[in-house]
């Protein structure tokens, strides 16, 4: 497609919970995607987001008619928002009918299962996105522009914190598939795109502090520590619930210096006044603080629709980091270092 034309391209949304609806907004405000349907279970709940969010003509299917959909030759790409345990199942409808797909992160719980996703996906030469959202930010991607100018020189440590807010309802945690699949995923991938290389090993502490966590066997605070070949040292301090607001800051340190990716807030005003110095408190929320990461994800799933840019995210580097956070809960499991041997996962 030529640029400046206004074409847009048709796509169905899958879900319409938190994600979900992160999405339904960024495809109405993207010039290029008209959302045609909107797929899910309680149509009812569908219908009320749709008329809460303003936005009118678009079908609300029952997933049990998923299929009129796929048989839609009008629909460009299908975007996956469900509950965790629906994504495989979905994805790979999608790719027997040759839909383009962005899935949100996991595509399947089973590491053998999403790597036949993906060579389901290339077999049927179908474009398969899996999210990895924190990648399409814009202090993040600076950072790790840093370190392939090589600013910091040789790495020696990444530190990085992940904090939520608010804490996931009960509901969502019972279906999330568990903190190190559901969160530490990011915090992994994170720490793999600044190095560009695979750890030799992991260890991961965690604990339990909110009792309903814990009565459902996971926990809500966790450190992970990864040791590379290069002699770097990755530091994750991750947790379900800060206070304060939605803590996400990444530290990459290496002979030449430091380079790091800090917390934002609504503005940069700071008050030095009689009474002390304030500034305005971080974002609350991961809507909130990857506002413009989630809406550049779908920017480049267009470019994926049109044929003009391959997935960022690869089968190797999903397969890779849920390896990883496999690892990571195997350590803390057994309370000791889990070595990584990254030629188990077959890469072609």
């Amino acid at each position: 497609m030529a640029s400046g034309t206004s074409k847009k391209f048709n796509v169905a949304i899958c879900g319409s919970g938190r994600a979900g609806q992160i999405h339904i907004g960024n495809c109405q405000q993207n010039p290029s995607v008209n959302i045609k349907y909107l797929v899910e279970l309680d149509v009812k709940k569908a219908t009320e987001v749709l008329s809460d969010l303003g936005i009118d003509g678009v079908t609300v299917v029952h997933y049990d008619q998923f299929q009129t959909v796929l048989d839609d030759p009008s629909i460009a790409g299908i975007i996956v928002a469900t509950v965790t345990l629906t994504h495989e199942e979905i994805v790979k409808r999608c790719i027997e009918n040759k839909k383009p797909v962005f899935c949100e992160k996991p595509i399947s719980q089973d590491i053998n299962n999403t790597k036949s996703c993906y060579e389901e996906a290339k077999k049927n030469n179908v474009p398969l996105f899996c999210a990895f959202n924190r990648r399409f930010d814009a202090t993040h991607r600076n950072a790790k522009e840093a370190c392939l100018n090589g600013d910091v020189g040789k790495i020696h440590m990444v530190k990085i914190c992940s904090r939520d807010s608010p804490i996931p309802s009960v509901d969502y945690l019972r279906i999330s598939g568990g903190i190190y699949h559901d969160c530490a995923v990011h915090d992994i991938d994170m720490a793999l795109w600044m190095l560009d290389e695979c750890p030799i090993s992991v260890f991961s502490y965690a604990h339990a502090f909110h009792e309903d966590i814990k009565a459902m066997g996971d926990v809500d605070n966790v450190s992970i520590t990864m040791k590379f070949q290069s002699g770097a040292i990755v530091q994750i301090d991750l947790s379900s619930f800060a206070s304060y607001g939605y803590d996400q800051r990444v530290e990459v340190f290496g002979e030449l210096g430091m380079v790091e990716s800090t917390n934002q807030s609504p503005t940069s005003v700071v008050r030095s006044l009689g009474t002390g110095v304030s500034k305005d408190v971080i974002q609350f929320s991961f809507p909130q603080r990857y506002r413009d990461a989630y809406a550049a994800e779908i920017s480049h799933f267009v470019n994926i629709m049109k044929g003009d840019e391959q997935p960022l995210i690869t089968m190797s580097n999903v397969l890779l980091v849920t390896l990883i956070a496999s690892a990571c809960e195997a350590s803390h499991n057994a309370g000791k270092p889990m070595k990584i041997n990254k030629e188990d996962l077959s890469f072609e």
